[in-house]
């Protein structure tokens, strides 16, 4: 299923900017959310094709959105790619324990970030 509706979750309004920018320039529609709530609710109105998912910010972390996005039967079928600062093995691992379908750190290659949304399809 080819991804069009993208969610960029991420407490940085500038890796917002920055990843909204690369999406839309590559035909997708964006929206964002700052936190979890806030994620939540966003998801709750329009189910994306896919989300980039930050690990730290504010209450819940990354990890712990992903662990209840993957495990609600409503949003199971989202791929969401974790989309951090956390570069060690372990953080990946943990990552994609938690349900997330691949982990890209940052700052983001535009490049890598493409392919792995290619491969989603």
């Amino acid at each position: 299923m080819p991804v069009h509706k993208v969610l960029v979750v991420d407490d940085s309004k500038t890796e917002l900017m920055v990843l909204t920018t690369l999406l839309e320039k590559n035909g997708m529609s964006v929206k964002t959310a700052e936190n979890a709530d806030e994620a939540m609710r966003r998801l709750a109105q329009e189910k994306p094709d896919l989300i980039l998912m930050d690990v730290v910010m504010p209450g819940k972390n990354g990890f712990q959105v992903t662990r209840t996005i993957t495990r609600d039967p409503q949003y199971a079928d989202v791929p969401i790619i974790m989309c951090t600062s956390k570069t060690q093995e372990t953080d990946r691992v943990w990552g994609m324990r938690q349900g997330a379908r691949d982990y890209i750190t940052k700052p983001v290659d535009a490049g890598e970030l493409m392919a792995k949304i290619k491969a989603l399809n």
